[in-house]
């Protein structure tokens, strides 16, 4: 977007210095692919030219060449356009050979990319074979990151750099001798000592890391790569990925993008994670070859994957956005800072306490029918009991208002006397202008749109009555002034209508604007689902929409209405979402990895005994990881690691600290858990005694 004047934004938050505003896709106002150079993977094509690949990667023993070569297979028949293999050391490069012949003579011609880690040797071996070489900067020159050695001089710095340039060298000079790619893998939690040293464990850090490989590529005139800035927590993720854009748009660099939220973990919660980090990313047009990592089969993930490639190639073809530009000056692209409304204030002479409607960490709002309330007992503790003891009601998983699209008829007593009872505990039941006129619900919200403030028919609710506001964020400037006139407890922005308008840009337009006039109503993406809409794309198009408003700090909640999903599916979706974009803890956090060959236990069923015994600690966060790899890199964020050490022992870990090594494996759950109750993070489960 060409400008006379380089747009500004003060150096860190609250400055009074101003800095240019780094560019990180083509355009905020509506999704443009962003233009990559071609980067050939055997037979495949990655690049803006060309569809969002799709990709997964081999669980199995890469020694048992059959079990990997069927494996393959199975991944390429589902759809994957590229298959990743781990390879640890040479024996399993000396497979990789026949792998690769065993798939050809069967007919299989899908690219193979070798994953590597602590191997130069290795990588050079398998180069010969297989299609592309994954590296991770953090480690494929230095060895095992102890995160000891923090203090770096510059001459320290550099006789490192000249190291990795002598040991990377020959492995892109044999890429370019036989027509390989090269994939420089960064990942959050496995950046080297020296890297950490200058820019901490942080997604700058994730950048330089993997500038340093990229620099040595483009002096021996190789171009044949791609980037990735894998993390496990989405919101590090995306922000990781725009640095490293707004960085080759400065530097006039066009490669390609590998995205992926790693160690995302299972079931919802795993695609949930994959759909906020690449979905926010594929709304600004960023974004070429995309895995979605769970800890489940892995041709299990070629369907969310292809779903999430999919959307992402709609929108830029379309090229989804706000029907108009609009000047952006708010919202910080590189670093989350969380918008917090104004929650409701408890008024003067007011019976009911209505500050409990939101809540302050980011709220849950649900779709509530008619037919749900008949059952009246039922409902009211499916919504409104505590879920852990010892926990404070509103930081458990417990909606905080409702939405009523239509109010019990004035006789119908028992619904009436459930919806009493929620507005008793403090949640808020919202209803339409025009049935609380017609039925009116004491102390419910009525919902206001834009076109009735500006017709005053608010004005006939009795005085002292709470408002909330429906926008869409794409109306003219004239009716959203409106806004500067009302007293409302919240805005529900609702998803367009229209084909090529995007509820994120609007979302945009609508937060910068509110911003820019200093209104601080909270504001709940409040996202509409066409019926018959299978689970997982109801999952990612959560994750893709209000997801990618959530990590920039956009909003304040989120309603998610789909009258045919099951209510229970729907609300933990919602407080997943939630979770995921680092708003309100409500659950255990799990960061899991995929399982690959390097993996020394059964990471699925490990995940299910553990999950089934702590799936009750809200705000703790579990690494289960299969190996040492995939160890204390990879867990960044958790409090307590579960790592397979050797075979049939696990070690466990507080933070990136091993604490425990060695314990065998049967006793290992056990252990951890008495490792979370000796740090006072344990709480005994409630008993349903129904």
């Amino acid at each position: 977007m060409a400008q006379d004047v380089v747009e500004m934004e003060p150096a860190s938050q609250n400055s009074p210095l101003l800095v240019p505003r780094q560019k990180y896709c083509e355009s905020v106002h509506k999704t443009i692919r962003r233009q990559t150079s071609t980067v050939m993977v055997g037979n495949v094509a990655v690049g803006s030219e060309h569809p969002i690949r799709v990709q997964t990667m081999t669980t199995t023993d890469t020694k048992d060449v059959l079990g990997t070569v069927d494996q393959v297979m199975k991944i390429a028949d589902r759809g994957a356009d590229i298959v990743r293999i781990t390879v640890q050391g040479k024996k399993e490069a000396d497979c990789c050979y026949e792998i690769k012949n065993t798939l050809v003579k069967k007919g299989y011609s899908i690219p193979l990319v070798a994953d590597i880690h602590f191997a130069p040797s290795v990588a050079l071996r398998v180069a010969e074979c297989f299609d592309k070489i994954r590296i991770n900067p953090g480690n494929f020159a230095d060895r095992r990151a102890q995160f000891e050695t923090l203090e770096y001089t510059e001459d320290d710095y550099q006789k490192e750099l000249e190291h990795i340039e002598a040991v990377f060298t020959p492995l892109v000079e044999k890429c370019k001798k036989y027509g390989r790619a090269i994939r420089i893998g960064t990942n959050h939690g496995s950046l080297s000592d020296r890297t950490m040293s200058y820019y901490g464990d942080s997604p700058r850090g994730m950048v330089e890391s993997a500038f340093e490989f990229a620099r040595i590529c483009r002096k021996l005139d190789f171009h044949n790569f791609l980037f990735s800035m894998k993390a496990s927590n989405p919101v590090v993720m995306v922000q990781a990925y725009r640095l490293l854009v707004a960085e080759m748009y400065v530097n006039g660099w066009n490669y390609p993008l590998h995205l992926g939220v790693t160690e995302a973990g299972e079931g919802e919660d795993g695609r949930m994670k994959s759909a906020i980090g690449i979905g926010a990313l594929l709304q600004d047009g960023l974004g070429d070859t995309i895995r979605v990592s769970l800890t489940e089969p892995p041709e299990e993930e070629i369907d969310p994957c292809t779903r999430l490639a999919n959307l992402g190639m709609r929108a830029s073809s379309l090229q989804l956005g706000a029907p108009e530009q609009f000047e952006e000056k708010h919202r910080r692209y590189f670093d989350f800072q969380r918008r917090s409304g104004q929650l409701p204030l408890q008024k003067e002479g007011e019976s009911v306490d209505y500050r409990g409607v939101l809540h302050r960490d980011g709220s849950v709002l649900m779709s509530v029918s008619l037919d749900q309330l008949k059952n009246a007992e039922q409902f009211y503790r499916s919504l409104a009991t505590k879920l852990i003891i010892g926990m404070p009601y509103k930081d458990v998983a417990t909606v905080d208002s409702i939405l009523l699209k239509e109010l019990p008829a004035l006789d119908d007593k028992a619904s009436r006397l459930t919806l009493k009872r929620l507005v008793d505990i403090s949640m808020g039941i919202l209803t339409p202008l025009s049935q609380q006129l017609e039925r009116p619900l004491p102390h419910a919200i009525a919902l206001v749109t834009l076109e009735e403030l500006a017709s005053g028919a608010h004005n006939q609710l009795p005085q002292g009555s709470r408002i909330a506001v429906i926008v869409h964020g794409n109306e003219p400037s004239e009716l959203l002034e409106l806004l500067k006139t009302v007293d409302a407890v919240m805005l529900l922005l609702n998803s367009p209508h229209e084909e090529t308008v995007s509820h994120v840009h609007n979302a945009r337009r609508l937060l910068e604007y509110l911003q820019s006039n200093s209104l601080s109503f909270p504001v709940i993406h409040n996202l509409e689902f066409k019926q018959g809409l299978r689970r997982d794309d109801f999952v990612i198009k959560a994750g893709s929409e209000a997801g990618a408003l959530l990590v920039d700090g956009l909003g304040d909640g989120i309603l998610l209405d789909a009258a045919d999903q099951d209510f229970d599916f729907v609300r933990s979706t919602s407080f997943g979402l939630l979770q995921g974009c680092r708003m309100r803890n409500t659950k255990t956090e799990y960061v899991s990895c995929p399982s690959c060959g390097r993996t020394l236990f059964d990471l699925q069923d490990v995940s299910a005994e553990i999950r089934e015994k702590t799936s009750h600690l809200p705000g703790v966060s579990i690494a289960i990881m299969g190996c040492i790899v995939n160890g204390p890199g990879e867990m960044a964020d958790a409090d307590f690691g579960y790592v397979g050490g050797a075979p049939g022992k696990i070690d466990l870990y507080v933070g990136k600290q091993v604490v425990k090594r060695g314990i065998a494996k049967d006793q290992a759950t056990d252990a951890l858990i008495q490792l979370i109750k000796d740090h006072g993070r344990w709480v005994d489960p409630e008993v349903d005694n129904n």
